[in-house]
């Protein structure tokens, strides 16, 4: 659990040029009144042309909420959410633990 209600699945250490720096899900999903809500990384290439086969949905900065998985195309929603977590995997590559 990240938080009290968002589902996280795995997990990234970053850390911005100004020095902010935190722990955060690869990806997760919560419940969020009358929407479901998956978090995805922010501008990875190919996401805006996946987000527009995605079907009925509306997006934030990391945020793709929509009413019922009924409404969207789920092979869709796989490959987001895959080339998501890849990408944020590429940009915050975290030290392999067998090194240590």
């Amino acid at each position: 659990m990240w938080g009290p209600s968002i589902v996280g699945f795995g997990s990234y250490h970053y850390k911005y040029a100004s020095g902010h720096e935190g722990d955060s899900a690869l990806t997760g999903f919560a419940a969020r009144g009358r929407e479901l809500v998956v978090y995805i990384a922010p501008g990875f290439e190919g996401r805006d042309v996946l987000l527009a086969k995605l079907g009925k949905h509306k997006t934030g900065k990391v945020c793709v909420y929509f009413r019922r998985l009924a409404n969207v195309d789920l092979r869709i929603l796989e490959t987001l959410v895959a080339q998501s977590v890849a990408d944020t995997k590429r940009r915050y590559p975290q030290p392999n633990e067998n090194d240590a």
